[in-house]
């Protein structure tokens, strides 16, 4: 992955693609981010099932794409590719959203600093990267409906994500840490309701 440029935070580099005119497509993406698209599109894709509120299963398709994105990561892709119906799905959601997920990303900004910066852009690193981002994914996919479990592990892939863009070490592994911890409730309170129902009969 490519670093951000130096003279314009990453923040306002989404925030100015986000509100300018015209569609925000993730097949725009590629065009206006290069390489750093697939990080770009893993922070827009899984901000909203990292909100702290049942989703109802309604973000599932992001996380789907973010799956196929994550595997295309993997096998050494550079630029983003997908179906045209999935590349014109639109990625801006409402201001209130927006607002949130730049104030977010500026929060990281504010403590983060490249750090360990020769482990990232590389194939094995890349590699390393689609795969828990697509291990974080499939957590919040399979997260009940209406239980809120799916947050940490999208949140997790949302940190991860910015750890790369601003190639700092310690944002990746706070983003690992909530990720791990996230796939543990899930096992942990879905091995506790299948107990549960079990019981009953």
């Amino acid at each position: 992955m490519t670093s951000p440029g130096l003279t314009r935070r990453l923040s306002d580099e989404i925030e100015a693609w986000l509100k300018s005119p015209g569609h925000k497509r993730l097949g725009d993406l590629v065009e206006v981010f290069g390489k750093r698209s697939f990080a770009i599109a893993f922070v827009l894709l899984l901000a909203l099932p990292a909100l702290p509120l049942p989703t109802g299963g309604v973000t599932h398709v992001f996380e789907v794409i973010a799956v196929l994105l994550a595997l295309q990561l993997m096998v050494g892709r550079d630029e983003i590719w997908l179906p045209r119906r999935l590349c014109e799905r639109e990625l801006g959601g409402d201001a209130k959203f927006l607002n949130g997920l730049i104030r977010v990303i500026r929060r990281v900004e504010r403590f983060s600093r490249p750090r360990l910066t020769f482990l990232f852009g590389h194939r094995l690193s890349n590699f390393v990267f689609g795969l828990v981002v697509a291990a974080g994914s499939i957590a919040a996919f399979v997260a009940p409906p209406f239980t809120g479990l799916d947050t940490l592990p999208a949140l997790g892939v949302v940190l991860i994500s910015l750890g790369v863009l601003l190639e700092d070490f310690y944002v990746v592994i706070a983003g690992l840490v909530v990720l791990a911890v996230g796939v543990f409730l899930e096992i942990l309170l879905g091995s506790a309701a299948v107990k549960g129902i079990g019981s009953l009969f």
